[in-house]
């Protein structure tokens, strides 16, 4: 019986062709490459093969977190960031493998022949339970601020008739979508500065049965992204979180506050990769104009401010009360008092906006996609 199913497994662990591909990364691929490659395979890491598919190392996600941190470079290669140390097991061993990742505690193991040529890569399956126990505590007892106080007027007509927190994202306002992202790693006290159509926020969260604390910071004018957080009254014990109420980020909240921790930033500001296309052909030229390429349709690669920041509480009180001021306008003032200010990259399908109507349409999509 034991013989059997045990056969059953290691057919089940032989990955077909195109989907062992997912996994595999080249030594020249970019930091951009690597990042989008890995977002499509969902684990988190790409094992890096010479032509013949030797296994040379593994790269993950947290690898190029700390490479773009240290550097800030995007033009680096995978062979510049990669763990060469790799563990791996041969094929005559891949029964091991599940004892193998337990004690060595890796989530995937490649599998090899005897000449080191990659023929398999093993993925534990994490069971929902203990993902959940792995987020639940992660920001228990972080306060988080939501701005949720504007106009949205590059959302009109739609925010003629609701406030853009209550935009419905499917069947849920996109205020609430985000409440419950940061909820899933045990948030549970929330500051909501309102102002356009305050009532209305508050309406519909009072009707709602939430296992979190909800706060209303009142603005009577426009104060930007962060004036209004002047009007807090709380004295926070620890780092917050700071985030617009019209973006969706899909990243590992707890891995931010741990990186804000360790880095002993002031100010942490989560930032996301973009990648922009330029649609036409780009002319390079040298002296007296004469052309020595014309580039088509380049790629420009950039990280992006995703509107989300950790703050120690301390540096909250630079925030002026009742005036005009964005995160932006803070950033800047601790930078220039000499309070490192850090960021935090992730990939740029981590990071939904629907701050306009075509990112709002892919938003929708997107979500919409996944509940099927």
């Amino acid at each position: 019986m034991r013989e059997r199913v045990l056969k059953e497994c290691l057919r089940d662990w032989r990955m077909e062709r195109e989907e062992l591909q997912k996994y595999l990364g080249t030594e020249d691929m970019s930091v951009v490459e690597a990042m989008q490659k890995i977002d499509r395979n969902a684990k988190g890491i790409l094992y890096i093969v010479d032509e013949q598919e030797h296994l040379l190392g593994s790269l993950t996600d947290g690898d190029i977190r700390r490479w773009i941190i240290r550097t800030g470079d995007l033009t680096g290669r995978a062979s510049d960031m990669m763990y060469r140390a790799v563990r791996f097991l041969t094929d005559d061993d891949r029964g091991k493998a599940a004892d193998a990742m337990r004690r060595w505690q890796i989530n995937s193991i490649p599998i090899t022949d005897q000449k080191r040529q990659v023929t398999n890569i093993v993925i534990r399956s994490e069971r929902s339970g203990e993902k959940d126990r792995k987020r639940k505590d992660a920001l228990k007892g972080i306060p988080v601020i939501v701005m949720a106080g504007g106009k949205g007027t590059r959302l009109y007509p739609y925010t003629k008739i609701l406030p853009k927190p209550l935009i419905p994202i499917g069947d849920v306002p996109i205020l609430e979508r985000i409440l419950n992202a940061f909820c899933e790693y045990g948030a549970d006290e929330f500051y909501l500065t309102v102002n356009y159509r305050k009532e209305m926020i508050r309406s519909y969260f009072s009707e709602q049965k939430v296992s979190y604390r909800l706060h209303y910071v009142e603005e009577d004018k426009a104060l930007g992204t962060a004036g209004s957080i002047g009007y807090i009254n709380e004295v926070f014990e620890g780092p917050v979180i700071i985030t617009n109420c019209d973006t969706l980020i899909e990243s590992d909240y707890g891995k931010m506050m741990e990186h804000h921790r360790q880095s002993q930033n002031g100010m942490t500001v989560v930032s996301s990769l973009k990648n922009t296309t330029i649609p036409y052909g780009v002319i390079h030229s040298g002296e007296d104009g004469a052309v020595s390429d014309i580039e088509e349709k380049p790629k420009l690669s950039y990280f992006i401010n995703t509107g989300m920041y950790i703050v120690d509480p301390e540096y909250l009180e630079a925030i002026p009360k009742g005036e005009f001021f964005h995160m932006t306008d803070l950033a800047a003032k601790l930078i220039g008092e000499g309070v490192q200010v850090g960021m935090y990259p992730i990939s740029e399908s981590s990071f939904l906006d629907m701050g306009e109507f075509e990112e709002m349409k892919k938003m929708e999509e997107r979500i919409s996609g996944r509940a099927k």
